[in-house]
């Protein structure tokens, strides 16, 4: 122990003169009650980034349609005579989106949200208003992507080109698969005694 007490005693008397070395700071750090407007910003953005991140719907290759071309489609389990009344534009149309003057990349996350905000409100029939973009020169691009984003959206049951007098071509109905609100309400509309 006495060796340890003499390196220690020696360590010390050779240090004896050392002097911490001054470092100024390099680095400025923000206080953090300073800047909420920018973690307000920051967060907005991760949550837009989010957001985008669970849009599935494919931006791959589209296959183009002809401005003129009826666009249809319906699940299994859709009853002709639902479908029917779809394609008829009986039912009423509770929500609406409009598509016009907006890109692909625009379209395709309006779609998708608008969707999900009709699933959040119990709309079960929607009109998407996509045009035909004759006269253009890649025609019924947003049609095309209309028709080739639908399918992929679970909530979607049926959808098809929409009357004259709701847009005809250049429109899309949409029925949506009722909510479990909506199920049991039917159910107890119909087995009331």
């Amino acid at each position: 122990m006495s060796t340890n007490n003499s390196d220690s005693d020696f360590f010390l008397s050779q240090m004896k003169d050392v002097k911490p070395i001054k470092v100024e700071e390099k680095v400025v750090l923000a206080s953090p009650h300073k800047d909420k407007t920018s973690i307000a910003t920051r967060r907005k953005a991760a949550t837009a980034e989010l957001a985008k991140d669970q849009n599935f719907l494919s931006g791959e290759y589209i296959e183009p349609l002809d401005p003129l071309a009826v666009i249809e489609f319906k699940r299994d389990g859709v009853q002709h005579g639902v479908y029917r009344s779809l394609r008829m534009g009986k039912y009423q149309i509770d929500a609406r989106l409009d598509l016009h003057n907006m890109t692909i990349d625009q379209a395709r996350t309006a779609v998708f949200q608008f969707i999900k905000d009709c699933m959040t409100h119990d709309i079960r029939c929607a009109l998407i208003t996509h045009g035909k973009g004759e006269g253009r020169e890649q025609p019924a691009q947003l049609k095309s992507c209309v028709a080739h984003w639908l399918p992929q959206l679970d909530e979607v049951m049926a959808f098809h080109s929409a009357q004259k007098r709701h847009g005809w071509l250049g429109a899309t109905y949409v029925l949506l698969r009722k909510s479990e609100k909506k199920k049991q309400e039917t159910w107890e509309l119909h087995n009331k005694r």
